[in-house]
């Protein structure tokens, strides 16, 4: 009989000695051999997950896409969405203070007792003390009863208050951030298309000076131009090489740019929709601007920053009145833990009622109703410059935009014009009627004028971006 090579099993053995033997070696097999192919399984898992990127086909994105994206990655708008759950949470715990708790105290309070009485004790206790130290109700004293208590101030109504503008004034914040991502991502976003373009552009700019250089080659070899022509368009093809590396280096920042602020693990291999020959209608100004007065969040978060200063003052004001809170007692509250002792029930009710008055406390609570009022003041201030920045920015952002829409059809006619200025000045240099200088000028003004309209298309975009963190989406 063959055995496992780490397992040997001598003849000699008996037959229980040799099956245990056997049994021990075959589980040590099974062990490895689900063991390996484990492993190999995770390590391949593992490899194939990070090779998926590069070896399976780019993600395209929309917009909205990179949006939804981004408010999963981006640390601001994360942070803001934090906020906005812990001023949720504020509010609860500000609500619970102004209700009635209920809590189930259990303690056992021991009193040291006295000890061997006297001799003058022994027969009779009239007389005699039960204990040595009387700070509590007995030698032993049981307490299990529940208690339900009650705290009525000021304050605690100030401070619910307070705690609901807060929630208000997180949720203005948290859609701040909200629009404040968007504008980000719509820069990064097309600001990766229009380098995509403008290396397309160098692109053709570096196929076209290449081929101007070999046909002002042709016509020297033809005696037809200067040797100074062939030196000129030698420079502008070398200058268009560099024009092109200079993209290319453009477009890869955009691309890492837009990566970092999208995917959690990096992800280069992406690709974009290119959607601005789509642009989308501008309202009148009448429109934005009653948006704006609408759904403006700045003016909310600032608004909510009053309220919430204004209940500051309030709770500020409540350290100086008087102050209820209310206790009430169920259970046992005895020197024995039992139900009932020597035929009567031990369970019972008590009640207290405190009523504390502020006296004197050194200024301490003047001081904070005076920080209280210094914050409603600021934050009044405040409030008024952000209405009044509201309705600066308003105007900045739409005209921004307004010239930005009106400018997108004089580009564009530019670019047309520029493509047909170049093709022209081409063919009249190889009819001898233009100079290389105009040739060259041409082939400049083309890329400048794709370039321009590019970024024409883009500053559309992300003006009117900016314009809706003020009113929202149109």
């Amino acid at each position: 009989m063959t055995m496992h090579p780490t397992c040997p099993v001598g003849a000699r053995k008996t037959y229980s000695h040799f099956g245990f033997d056997f049994i021990f070696c075959a589980f040590i097999l099974v062990l490895t051999a689900l063991g390996r192919p484990s492993f190999a399984q995770v390590t391949l898992s593992a490899q194939s997950q990070s090779a998926t990127p590069a070896s399976g086909a780019p993600i395209t994105l929309t917009l909205q896409d990179a949006l939804q994206r981004a408010r999963l990655n981006d640390p601001q708008y994360r942070s803001a969405v934090t906020d906005l759950g812990l001023a949720r949470e504020d509010r609860v715990q500000a609500r619970a203070g102004l209700l009635p708790n209920l809590n189930y105290n259990n303690s056992f309070i021991y009193t040291q007792g006295t000890g061997p009485l006297p001799a003058n004790c022994v027969s009779t206790i009239a007389g005699c003390p039960t204990t040595r130290f009387i700070a509590n109700n007995g030698v032993h004293e049981y307490i299990s009863q529940a208690d339900v208590h009650q705290a009525l101030s000021l304050t605690n109504v100030a401070d619910y208050r307070r705690s609901a503008a807060a929630l208000a004034q997180a949720r203005a914040k948290a859609e701040i951030a909200t629009r404040g991502l968007v504008v980000t991502v719509t820069q990064s976003y097309y600001g990766l298309v229009v380098a995509q373009r403008k290396y397309s552009t160098a692109q053709r700019a570096a196929s076209e000076a290449s081929r101007f250089l070999d046909i002002s080659q042709k016509l020297e070899n033809g005696g037809e131009v200067a040797h100074a022509d062939v030196v000129k368009a030698k420079i502008q093809a070398q200058q268009q090489q560099r024009d092109l590396q200079e993209a290319q280096l453009d477009m890869e920042r955009s691309r890492l740019d837009l990566a970092v602020l999208l995917f959690p693990d990096f992800n280069q291999d992406f690709a974009v929709v290119d959607d601005l020959q789509t642009p989308e209608p501008l309202p009148t100004f009448a429109e934005v601007e009653t948006a704006g007065k609408k759904n403006n969040p700045d003016l909310r978060a600032a608004l909510a920053a009053y309220e919430v200063a204004n209940h500051e003052v309030t709770a500020a004001w409540g350290g100086l009145l008087p102050a209820l809170s209310v206790d009430y007692f169920y259970g046992i509250d005895s020197n024995q833990f039992a139900i009932r002792t020597d035929g009567v029930r031990n369970i019972g009710y008590s009640a207290v009622a405190t009523l504390q008055i502020p006296i004197f406390s050194w200024g301490s609570d003047r001081s904070k109703l005076k920080q209280a009022e210094l914050r409603r003041d600021q934050a009044h201030v405040e409030l008024s410059f952000t209405q009044r920045q509201l309705l600066s920015h308003l105007r900045q952002f739409y005209s921004e935009a307004e010239t930005a829409r009106s400018e997108m059809e004089s580009l564009a006619s530019s670019s047309e014009l520029a493509a047909d200025s170049m093709r022209l000045t081409t063919l009249r240099y190889q009819a001898g009627e233009s100079t290389v200088l105009e040739v060259v000028d041409a082939q400049n003004t083309l890329t400048q004028a794709r370039n321009a309209y590019d970024d024409g298309q883009a500053r559309f975009r992300v003006a009117v971006a900016n314009l809706q963190t003020l009113t929202g989406s149109f």
